[in-house]
């Protein structure tokens, strides 16, 4: 009943733009922490950044400075801007929702390729 529906990646130039958007939908509870994770070619997993219902921020070394989470609860909207693009951070890019209840929701992921 839950989706969680990611757009905005695509292809970029290094030191180029993007904004993804993770929109939830359905009869999903009441939010808490949402946040994006990445996957390059061949590696795992890995947490990129997340923002609280309050608006607390969280990012992984390697995008801060460049990347900016943020959120708009009345949309139960996640994004992040992602400026400064770097080639290692080719990637499909996750959207994860937590609901104060305790259940956690995955999107089905955006590819971003930053390449000449």
């Amino acid at each position: 009943q839950v989706q969680l529906v990611e757009s905005g990646g695509g292809l970029v130039q290094p030191g180029g733009s993007l904004r993804l958007s993770c929109a939830a939908s359905g009869s999903i509870s009441s939010i808490n922490v949402m946040g994006w994770y990445r996957q390059a070619p061949g590696k795992e997993r890995e947490f990129v950044a997340d923002i609280s219902s309050g608006g607390t921020t969280v990012y992984t070394e390697s995008v801060k400075g460049r990347f900016t989470v943020s959120r708009d609860n009345a949309k139960k909207t996640l994004y992040l801007q992602m400026s400064s693009l770097k080639p290692e951070d080719t990637a499909v890019y996750y959207c994860n929702v937590n609901t104060y209840r305790s259940l956690k929701y995955w999107g089905q992921g955006t590819l971003v390729t930053v390449s000449s």
